[in-house]
């Protein structure tokens, strides 16, 4: 006992000692009421200074592990019981004890099912931003600012509806984008995917069905299913959905919401125009199904001119937008802090929602963010960012046309482009092909809500470097010259 003791350098000598001594006495290595050894025999056992010793037994008195007694020596305390005190239990199966909802989340879960990359392998699979870009001296700067503004009151419980200072700033962010914010509300989440949430446990299945683009996020469509909806996708054309398709769909059946990502799509890349955007609105509005509108990437525009999202053209009157935004894919994804724009109504019951689950989102996070926001670095590095990004997507669509066997190419702007081959074409077989070789994708099959896109891929570029861009698209290019 005692000889399996190594001192680390990362934490103070005295709490390694004391959670050593801990873990001895809660296993049952050292049994209740056992005399420990004296501090000047633990201290050379462990080749440690006598005070570290002292001040390992005295947090150990006061957290209740040991006593002392007075020219005895220090003992443990009765109330410890080690494993070898415990009682043998049975143990539970816990498979048949998961629902259905459980199972869906694995079932979808890509960080465990998905495309796995080994160790130096080139992957064009995320779409997060590239934390070499990160503005780390700002983001320490605005953290030291609001701690010191506010730093007790952040530390402690916050509002479910979110840090006040954020909720208005990001209120004439959106007015700057064309909303009109009357009637409107802001709820603060923990990321675009809890607002997706809150709003689908929040809202009536009347008839249980959800209308969407084809392909789409395929977060979006975990969600979904783990939310009991059925989903219809409506097909994709180069300005964004078919309003033909979305106008049959409409009068074949009904359905309790849509979902629409009308710029920088996931996974296809593509900005739906603004005729449209007025179009799809009015068409949905007279069947009066709200729009869950996510604003993914709106930011990343690299040429042409700003297009307003949903929520601005559906004007004051049409008050079924509900929109979903987030700075994910543009700042920083550790910061979890997302929002939710829609009717006041509503807002006031996702806030209690949100209570009843959460009871808020980080307040520091959000402090951070808006302190970040509000001493002007989000627009000085937003323009860096898309500079850099810009480059990269160029590149990338160089590339592309340069070696892939592809029949289109999808992407306006954000951080991937979309591949699309024959329709005979199948890039599972083509990704198998090109792991062995050290380069990944993401397979465009997982976007689509009917089994389809068995044909597709997508690509992101944002945290690859120019030379492994260059070398992966020649490596997947030629590979699929091979397959067809």
């Amino acid at each position: 006992m005692y000889l399996d003791f190594k001192l680390a350098n990362d934490r103070p000598a005295y709490i390694q000692v004391k959670d050593y001594m801990k873990r001895l006495m809660t296993t049952g290595a050292l049994q209740a009421d056992q005399k420990l050894p004296s501090t000047r025999e633990l201290s050379a056992l462990f080749r440690v200074g006598r005070n570290t010793v002292l001040s390992a037994y005295a947090d150990l008195e006061d957290e209740g592990y040991i006593y002392a007694v007075k020219g005895q020596g220090h003992f443990v305390s009765p109330s410890i019981s080690g494993a070898s005190a415990q009682p043998e239990g049975k143990r539970l199966d816990w498979g048949p004890r998961l629902n259905e909802y459980a199972r869906l989340a694995e079932a979808n879960d890509l960080m465990k099912h998905g495309i796995r990359a080994d160790k130096g392998s080139i992957s064009f699979t995320s779409i997060a931003p590239d934390e070499k870009l990160f503005d780390l001296p700002n983001v320490k700067r605005a953290f030291l600012d609001r701690m010191s503004l506010e730093g007790d009151i952040l530390l402690n419980y916050g509002y479910a509806k979110g840090y006040k200072p954020l909720i208005d700033y990001l209120l004439r962010y959106m007015e700057n984008k064309g909303v009109n914010i009357q009637g409107k509300d802001m709820l603060i989440t923990s990321g675009f995917t809890e607002g997706l949430s809150l709003v689908l446990s929040a809202l009536n299945q009347g008839h249980g069905r959800i209308l969407c683009e084809n392909p789409t996020h395929h977060t979006a469509i975990k969600n979904f299913k783990m939310h009991g909806y059925a989903i219809t996708g409506v097909e994709m054309e180069q300005d964004g959905i078919s309003l033909t398709g979305l106008a049959r769909e409409l009068s074949e059946r009904s359905y309790d919401m849509a979902y629409l990502v009308p710029s920088y799509h996931n996974p296809t890349g593509i900005v739906m125009s603004h005729q449209k955007r007025l179009e799809a609105l009015r068409l949905l509005n007279e069947h009066e199904i709200p729009v869950i509108e996510d604003g993914f990437n709106e930011e990343l525009r690299y040429s042409g001119s700003h297009i307003a999202p949903l929520v601005a053209c559906a004007g004051v009157e049409n008050n079924g937008v509900i929109y979903l935004g987030s700075f994910s894919k543009i700042l920083f994804p550790g910061l979890r802090v997302g929002w939710v724009l829609a009717d006041k109504t509503l807002i006031h019951y996702l806030e209690s929602v949100k209570r009843a689950r959460s009871i808020h989102t980080s307040t520091l996070d959000q402090s951070l963010l808006f302190q970040y926001l509000y001493n002007g670095n989000f627009e000085k590095y937003l323009k860096r960012a898309k500079a850099e990004y810009k480059r990269k997507y160029e590149l990338a669509i160089r590339c592309c046309e340069e070696w892939i066997p592809m029949e289109r190419l999808s992407g306006d702007g954000g951080l991937h482009l979309f591949v699309e081959f024959g329709p005979d074409f199948r890039t599972r077989e083509l990704l198998e092909a090109c792991s062995a070789q050290g380069v990944v994708f993401t397979p465009g099959d997982i976007f689509y809500t009917d089994g389809g896109g068995q044909h597709t891929m997508r690509l992101g570029f944002s945290r690859v470097s120019d030379e492994n861009i260059e070398k992966g698209i020649r490596i997947i290019g030629e590979t699929a010259r091979k397959l067809v």
